[in-house]
């Protein structure tokens, strides 16, 4: 496959989305008397979708079509304006805000659609019939959701996702197309890595905004300490598992990795939302073994399942190896219940699970 390599303007395009998901990620900082409320978990994922799906569609279009002309970086750039607006437009008071975040997200969805349509009359084969297939049916999703205007309360909000919904499935009926003009998996690797380091990038900015607040304190530092070595071995982890354990000349969909990330990097923001309430001890005790395990366990398993497809097969994991982990994890989690220990104890134990986890998936 014909080597396709990350444009300077797709990592820019990156670092405005990236400011888009830390905004997702404050949803969770919201706590009342000592938890965070089922419809704040809601609100973050529904916030999170549109988000990861708005990035999602330009950058599998630029793996399949793109090329760095001028009339793409054009497209862009306008896209980039519409993500301002969207990112400017998510709140948790998501009623008041609403017309402009719809605007933004229709206004990246049209423009990726029309893109398609113009590298149509470009292409020829099978490739045609992918810019067809997916240039056509985008435009069924965004009707939907543009309708939603017309609604109030709930029903917006239904009318909405189910458009998101349509588009997000739309690639799944077109697979009979899309097997046979597959995506480039070095690139499709290397866009969603870029993302996924600017998250990890994300959470040692926690990291500091922990210690800022009790400069000196030497529990706050020591806090800083173990959750960086925690997020370091996560990055070790997954990028060495995506430089050396992955096969890339594999060429499928990529939906593995497309839907895949979805929940890797919502699990990002999750461990990194974690990390400052597990500091700022705000709240309960048994909520925060909750959050932080199963903010873990969603991240592993779903590494797990992305890199599984892709990697050699002589460095697949070994189901003793998912026993292995989930039984760490699980001893920790019932011993914390039974025992109480401190924050920092818990960051310990996560760091802990995290460099094993490391060093058995990339020896």
């Amino acid at each position: 496959m014909e080597d396709k390599k990350v444009t300077w303007i797709e990592l820019f395009y990156d670092l405005l989305f990236a400011a888009a998901v830390s905004t997702a990620t404050h949803v969770l900082l919201h706590v009342e008397k000592g938890e965070i409320y089922p419809e704040y978990f809601l609100k973050f994922v529904l916030i999170f979708i549109p988000i990861w799906w708005s990035w999602v569609g330009q950058t599998l279009f630029i793996n399949r079509f793109g090329q760095d002309f001028l009339h793409q970086r054009i497209f862009t750039i306008l896209q980039m304006l519409f993500v301002l607006i969207m990112t400017s437009s998510l709140s948790v008071d998501f009623d008041q805000y609403y017309l402009p975040f719809l605007i933004g997200y229709i206004g990246i969805r049209a423009l990726t659609a029309i893109q398609y349509l113009v590298v149509r009359s470009l292409e020829e084969g099978d490739r045609k019939k992918v810019a067809q297939y997916l240039g056509t049916r985008f435009w069924i999703g965004i009707i939907i959701s543009c309708f939603s205007i017309l609604f109030d309360s709930w029903i917006r909000y239904s009318v909405l996702y189910a458009g998101i919904f349509v588009d997000i499935i739309v690639p799944f009926f077109g697979r009979k197309y899309l097997v046979k003009a597959s995506s480039n998996t070095v690139h499709l690797l290397e866009r969603f890595a870029s993302l996924t380091l600017i998250l990890f990038g994300e959470s040692v900015i926690s990291t500091l905004y922990v210690l800022q607040p009790q400069k000196g304190d030497w529990d706050s530092i020591l806090f800083s300490i173990i959750s960086f070595i925690l997020i370091i071995s996560m990055w070790w982890q997954y990028f060495e598992n995506v430089e050396k354990k992955v096969d890339k000349s594999i060429q499928t969909p990529g939906q593995t990795i497309i839907y895949g990330h979805l929940f890797i990097l919502m699990s990002l923001s999750m461990i990194a939302a974690s990390i400052k309430l597990l500091f700022l001890n705000e709240v309960r005790y048994s909520f925060n073994l909750y959050f932080i395990f199963g903010s873990v366990l969603l991240y592993f398993i779903t590494t797990t399942i992305v890199f599984h497809q892709y990697r050699f097969k002589q460095d697949r994991l070994k189901y003793y190896h998912l026993a292995l982990f989930l039984g760490i994890l699980a001893t920790l989690f019932i011993s914390n219940l039974i025992v109480e220990v401190s924050n920092i104890v818990i960051m310990g134990e996560m760091t802990l699970f995290f460099i094993i986890y490391a060093k058995l998936t990339t020896t």
